[in-house]
């Protein structure tokens, strides 16, 4: 029995700025993710993977083609459509995207303004309990100006899971942290995202990750293509 598609998208095209200055990003973009899978979006900078993610995440409009995520079709949603969208998917940012003045664990339960059904002491026990999955159990109470990189990465991947998105977005996860400290910010994602059973895809330059994914993909001047992971190409 074949799955349903977590992503699905079909010739997206996307374009910056009008008249002389309109350039293309996207070209006849199609893909497609699966439930579980672990994808990584590869290419060199400014060849349209920031620009994919953020149209996947409901973060842009979509101009031409067809896609449908998590079961919403993008090509004709409202704003209501999309913020419907937002709400389940967890994105972690490249920059962080962390409010400095908050605590970690405030910095986490930022996300349950999204979910106003949940009670706030509910919301308090699951951010406690996922920053202790992610290693910050001695943590929860610090300022963000007093976190490490890799501190602050781990406190935006529980704040992206805590609402039990049924999709994970990430750009760039590791960009700001050294090889060991990378390695270990993935692995726990990846851990969280199985226990889950939840899709991830991840934009990234870092080949010291690579192997984590199921499949990777490559972006070469707005265009998409399947590169061989572990040895196989599909």
């Amino acid at each position: 029995m074949s799955l349903t598609p977590v992503i699905s998208g079909e010739e997206i095209n996307f374009c910056f700025g009008e008249g002389e200055l309109r350039k293309q990003i996207l070209f006849d973009v199609s893909l497609q993710i699966q439930p579980g899978e672990i994808v990584f979006l590869t290419g060199p900078s400014g060849s349209g993977k920031t620009t994919l993610l953020t149209l996947i995440a409901g973060l842009r409009r979509m101009q031409e083609g067809r896609l449908t995520v998590l079961g919403h079709p993008l090509h004709h949603a409202t704003k209501e459509d999309l913020l419907a969208l937002r709400r389940r998917i967890g994105f972690i940012f490249q920059a962080h995207n962390l409010l400095p003045f908050l605590t970690a664990i405030q910095n986490v339960q930022v996300m349950f303004d999204l979910q106003p059904d949940v009670p706030a002491k509910e919301a308090y026990e699951r951010s406690v309990q996922i920053l202790c999955q992610v290693g910050l159990k001695d943590r929860i109470s610090y300022p963000i100006s007093r976190l490490s990189g890799g501190q602050r990465q781990r406190v935006a991947i529980a704040r992206a899971l805590v609402g039990d998105p049924l999709l994970v977005l990430a750009d760039e996860p590791t960009s700001a942290l050294d090889g060991t400290t990378g390695r270990e910010v993935v692995n726990q994602l990846q851990a969280l995202a199985r226990e889950r059973s939840r899709p991830i895809l991840m934009v990234t330059h870092d080949p010291r990750i690579l192997d984590v994914a199921d499949r990777v993909l490559t972006m070469q001047d707005g265009r998409l293509s399947e590169v061989p992971c572990n040895g196989k190409s599909r």
